[in-house]
């Protein structure tokens, strides 16, 4: 089973897409439409995928801000 890496999410505007900051230094490369990984809530791990239409978006937490958002992937 392959390790799962928790990070945070932010815009990235090099790459114009949502990233994941594992570090200073160590990022993910860009998350595309339809990726999979889990967003922290509370004491939870939520399975969301992101999207994009006429902005970026979770499904599973269509209303959340996502700058920010700790993830594992």
């Amino acid at each position: 089973m392959a390790t799962m890496r928790e990070g945070n999410l932010f815009y990235d505007r090099a790459c114009d897409r949502y990233n994941i900051r594992f570090g200073l230094a160590s990022f993910y490369g860009g998350l595309h439409c339809g990726e999979c990984f889990d967003v922290r809530v509370k004491d939870a791990w939520i399975p969301v995928r992101i999207e994009m239409a006429d902005d970026w978006y979770l499904v599973g937490l269509p209303h959340a801000r996502l700058d920010g958002l700790r993830v594992r992937i």
